[in-house]
């Protein structure tokens, strides 16, 4: 049989899921590509343009990007993975929160009943 969580005991499993999700963001990293500024640049002549990383992202009520240099892309991919790994525990910590809030009130509504006999 399955042991019913409490809210306490899903506070304290979302809390150390979380305690392990350092560095965090909420957005996307993008290779993009664009023409530079210099004159009779082979690479833009020929359409190619030229690579780099953006984070993009919102703040507020308006979009934002950043650029990323090379040597910093992994760490902020890491960031945005793990960001989307506390959006997936935040999901499932609210369907765990809301039957433990449910077993609790049923558990309160049966023992009611057993007092009104």
């Amino acid at each position: 049989m399955k042991s019913i969580e409490s809210t306490q005991d899903v506070r304290r499993w979302f809390l150390r899921q979380v305690s392990e999700l350092w560095p965090l963001a909420a957005g996307s990293l993008s290779l993009r590509t664009g023409p530079c500024i210099r004159e009779n640049c082979s690479a833009c002549e020929r359409g190619e343009g030229h690579a780099s990383y953006a984070f993009y992202g919102r703040k507020e009520s308006g979009r934002f990007s950043v650029y990323v240099p090379q040597e910093l892309v992994p760490l902020v991919q890491q960031a945005v993975d793990n960001g989307r790994k506390l959006e997936k525990l935040m999901r499932e910590a609210g369907l765990r929160y809301t039957v433990a809030l449910k077993a609790k009130r049923a558990a309160g509504a049966s023992g009611r009943k057993r007092q009104a006999r």
